[in-house]
């Protein structure tokens, strides 16, 4: 580790020591420490490489009275992919006040809209939240501009791309460590109680990065679901606003599933999944990139997926799963990413990818999960000759105390 990278490794470690010393001051207090630690070995065809990442995660969480609490955590990750690199991180850190049926958060939280591929993840801000017998109604608003690019993943431009795919410089720390500056305010409502359980949301991004192209969205979104004896119908779709460098258009998205939960002796769930988004000129753009694949991730722009998912409670401890999605182009221009060779139209079948998972839980401080799996593009019309991408994953995650 280069020196230059030690003020902002020792802003971190000052952090995780205030967490701990603050603890015993608080009068209802609950600490925690967590390492989590991930080992990946795959490539393409015949070759793979070796990543790692460990990281240290303190948390600390504590009631302020009968109308308050506090959450605070942070991470210092270290991680290996031919070279090591640290990245000191706040995460969700974030003050929640409660006045009868009202509820004010103010700080770094998670949000995630009603389909949870259009914004998803940490963001700073502040959001209100009223509950009523006619549903829950919530407003929030938050800045993008002080997360850490890789937790963020927005990548809706070729320059926020450009900044995602940089390397973490400690000495250009400004410039490298940031995510895109968006500011995003959203309007909700939900209501769990009904035999249809619903939620609406009006979302909307505004890039406030001061440069030349501006790029804004605004999302009309919805999702339905009606759980019906063993099974549980879902049906959603997203009607998306985009205001490109001074030229608007319209894009959509949507998806349907259904899932199936037998009275069995052994607990099971079996699902199916298929989703939608609009290519061409009036391509899909969420605001954050949210992975669909295991082993596969390119961004649900321009692209549809299948996915069949089986998982079963073996016993207390272990539970196994398995999932296979099959990619679609929507149409043969937007997508250009991995199996292409080029920039050819031909075929709309990517391929299919095949995960497999084993979750283990001996204590209730350890939890292990080992998972492998493939991408094979010779399932699609693509470019059926191209190298399969393939994976193994393990992920250990302790928690200290």
């Amino acid at each position: 580790m280069k020196l230059r990278a030690l003020p902002s490794v020792l802003s971190c470690g000052l952090l995780i020591l205030f967490l701990c010393a603050s603890a015993p001051l608080l009068p209802a207090f609950d600490f925690g420490l967590i390492l989590n630690q991930d080992a990946d070995y795959g490539g393409y065809g015949n070759d793979g490489s070796f990543t790692y990442s460990g990281s240290l995660i303190p948390r600390l969480s504590a009631l302020l009275g009968d109308t308050g609490s506090l959450y605070i955590s942070a991470v210092m990750e270290a991680a290996y992919d031919d070279e090591w690199t640290f990245a000191p991180e706040l995460l969700r850190t974030e003050l929640s006040m409660y006045s009868g049926n009202l509820e004010f958060t103010a700080g770094r939280m998670y949000y995630s809209d009603p389909l949870g591929f259009i914004a998803q993840g940490l963001f700073d801000g502040a959001q209100i939240a009223y509950d009523t017998e006619a549903g829950t109604f919530s407003a929030g608003a938050w800045y993008t501009g002080f997360l850490y690019k890789r937790r963020a993943n927005i990548t809706m431009t070729a320059e926020d791309y450009e900044r995602y795919a940089a390397a973490l410089d400690f000495s250009d720390f400004k410039n490298t460590y940031f995510a895109p500056r968006r500011v995003v305010a959203s309007l909700g409502w939900e209501h769990l109680g009904w035999p249809v359980k619903t939620r609406l949301s009006l979302l909307g991004q505004f890039d406030v990065s001061g440069g030349d192209e501006l790029l804004h969205s605004q999302y009309l979104v919805g999702k339905i679901t009606m759980p019906h004896n063993m099974f549980s119908f879902d049906l959603g779709g997203c009607l998306e606003l985009i205001q490109d460098d001074g030229e608007s258009g319209t894009a959509f998205a949507a998806e349907a599933g259904i899932a199936f939960m037998p009275a069995a002796r052994l607990p099971m769930k079996l699902s199916l999944l298929g989703c939608y988004s609009s290519a061409g000129e009036q391509a899909f753009l969420p605001l954050t990139t949210v992975n669909k694949g295991e082993i596969f991730k390119p961004k649900l722009s321009g692209l549809s997926f299948v996915s069949l998912d089986y998982i079963a409670r073996l016993n207390r401890e272990l539970s196994a799963g398995v999932t296979s999605t099959y990619f679609i182009r929507s149409d043969l221009e937007t997508y250009s990413g991995y199996p292409l060779a080029d920039e050819s139209d031909k075929g709309y079948f990517l391929g299919n990818e095949f995960f497999a998972r084993l979750l283990w839980s001996p204590y209730s401080d350890l939890q292990i999960n080992l998972g492998g799996g493939v991408f094979l593009p010779s399932m699609g019309n693509v470019e059926p000759k191209a190298e399969p991408y393939w994976q193994v994953k393990l992920n250990v995650v302790f928690s200290l105390y």
